[in-house]
Order: structure tokens, then sequence, then C-alpha cells
């Protein structure tokens, strides 16, 4: 018997059972830490050379590249990406 899945919307944190604004602040951080992984990435830094670049130990390094989310706020991400020298848009519309 195949078991079935459940339904998200394409929201994984709604599907995991969060309430509703601690699932958008979850899906809010995530996006934002993909976003500078991708550019650490893509920069080809280390940990370490990534750590001077925004300000942080290694192991903060370490910690976001592990996608410990439960570390990072949206505030603290905000100040790394700009670190990064990237820049958040923000975009607000009725929930779905």
């Amino acid at each position: 018997m195949k078991a079935e899945k459940p339904k998200s919307g394409g929201d994984v944190f709604t599907t995991l059972g969060f309430a509703p604004a601690e699932a958008e602040n979850l899906r809010i951080r995530s996006a934002m830490m993909r976003a500078l992984v991708a550019f650490l990435r893509q920069e080809k830094l280390t940990q370490a050379q990534a750590a001077r670049l925004l300000g942080v130990t290694q192991p903060r390094v370490s910690d976001l590249m592990r996608g410990k989310i439960h570390l990072f706020s949206i505030d603290n991400l905000v100040v790394l990406l700009a670190a990064a020298g990237l820049r958040v848009d923000l975009k607000v519309r009725r929930a779905a």
C-alpha cells in the first residue's frame, strides 16, 4: 500500500505543523539562508574567508552552511546578506 503525501500547497513548514506565523517566519529565514549559502558557494569562499567577509566566526558560517535555521533570526540574516554585498527586497501580498 502506498502512503499518501499530505497536501502542502508548497509550504513545507505548514505541512510540518507549524502555526501560520511561525511557518512564514521559517519560510523567509530559509529563503534568506539559501541565498546567502548560494552566494558563498558561487564565490567559492572557504568558511574562514566567508567568516571574514561576513564579520562572524568560522563556526557561525558552519552553522549557516549546515542549515541550522534555529540559530539565525531574520534581522541577523539581513545583516549577513548586507555584509556579503547582497540586498534583500520585500514583497507583501495576500496569503493564498
